[in-house]
């Protein structure tokens, strides 16, 4: 079991100077610098990019749809990382409401168990393969309304490693939210 240092990797426009900020989440077995890679496929202005990165390279031990307990404590360290960062962007002036997440595989899932915990008004959320993590999906985790942030989840069938089902129940949750 282990737990996550706050080890920020950042790049685009200085925060101090941006309008809007992107959260960049990478897979396991990935690293900050490789997500960021992502960022140079975009034309992105004003942008100030963060990548946390993953204590081993994994935000959590085991499947996202295994029972929470044995992602624990990784995973909770996780959330209050990007819980840190977000609270760190808004109060440089930067608004919820322009602060963008994308993250891919287990940064996916981590990108929304987060938001849908945390439901507001985001600039926008990316999942590139991804769902909401745990065995049995606990609805008294997820609160507030995500006010039409606009919420992208991308997937393959079949995929190994994230089950069909379990993107469209994701995408039924964050739908009511």
């Amino acid at each position: 079991m282990y737990s996550h240092q706050k080890n920020i990797v950042t790049a685009g426009t200085p925060i101090a100077e941006a309008k809007r900020a992107l959260i960049l989440l990478h897979g396991r077995g990935s690293s900050a610098e490789d997500i960021l890679n992502l960022a140079n496929h975009f034309e992105l202005e004003d942008v100030a990019l963060f990548a946390p990165q993953a204590t081993n390279n994994s935000w959590y031990p085991t499947s996202f749809i295994a029972p929470v307990i044995e992602n624990q404590p990784a995973l909770d360290s996780a959330l209050s990382l990007i819980k840190e960062l977000v609270n760190e962007i808004s109060n440089a002036g930067i608004p919820t409401s322009k602060i963008y997440f994308a993250g891919f595989s287990q940064g996916a899932c981590l990108t929304l168990e987060y938001v849908t915990r945390n439901a507001q008004r985001y600039g926008g959320v990316i999942a590139f393969t991804g769902g909401l993590i745990g065995k049995d999906i606990n609805m008294n985790n997820y609160k507030g309304d995500f006010k039409q942030t606009p919420v992208l989840i991308t997937t393959g069938d079949p995929d190994p490693h994230v089950p069909l089902r379990r993107v469209e129940l994701s995408e039924g949750i964050i739908k009511k939210i």
